[in-house]
């Protein structure tokens, strides 16, 4: 069971543009040609950051297209929030605020040994590393650039360093990078 990170970067780091959004990535991502059908499939429960959880929402045609549902995860998420957002009809959606050590058990249980996936944003990812929760980085790279927008990782990983575990092509646009992550972040400034 393992805590990862799982998603698509522009080449200059950025997981979405300043106003959140992601149309630069659905022209080039084409889910049959990525990892993503063997990730979902181990994956157990999800962690959500509101933000993302609001573009689900706010994009639910474009979702269903793409994967043929407005919600496209039979898993329960959790999505971390210190606001009252819409309930999306049929999801599984557990709404909570605080500390990532807090909620993570629950995860774990719900999982039921499959793995947890945080989904987004870059933050939410970067405060499951700054409790030592996160084991795995699974990036996809795409071959754009934004100049600017939601950073991939906010955090400087400085000791011990990521663990590059494998290097995959997807198409002539993408490459996942695999990193297993180092426990003891003495050296991970946020």
């Amino acid at each position: 069971m393992k805590t990862q990170y799982y998603t698509a970067t522009s080449l200059d780091g950025f997981i979405a543009t300043e106003d959140d959004s992601l149309d630069w990535l659905f022209p080039l991502d084409n889910l049959n040609d990525s990892s993503y059908s063997e990730f979902i499939a181990e994956v157990g429960a999800l962690a959500m950051g509101s933000a993302t959880y609001e573009w689900m929402v706010r994009n639910a045609d474009q979702v269903a297209a793409e994967t043929g549902s407005s919600w496209p995860y039979t898993q329960p998420v959790w999505v971390f929030t210190s606001r009252s957002l819409p309930v999306i009809e049929g999801a599984d959606v557990r709404f909570v605020k605080g500390d990532v050590r807090q909620v993570h058990p629950e995860m774990r249980a719900a999982a039921e040994g499959k793995n947890i996936w945080i989904v987004g944003g870059g933050d939410l990812a970067g405060q499951f590393h700054d409790a030592e929760l996160l084991d795995e980085l699974i990036v996809q790279i795409v071959s754009v650039t934004l100049g600017r927008g939601k950073q991939l990782f906010p955090r400087r990983v400085l000791s011990p360093t990521l663990r590059l575990m494998s290097v995959r092509q997807i198409g002539t646009g993408m490459a996942e990078l695999r990193y297993e992550v180092g426990k003891g972040s003495a050296g991970s400034v946020t």
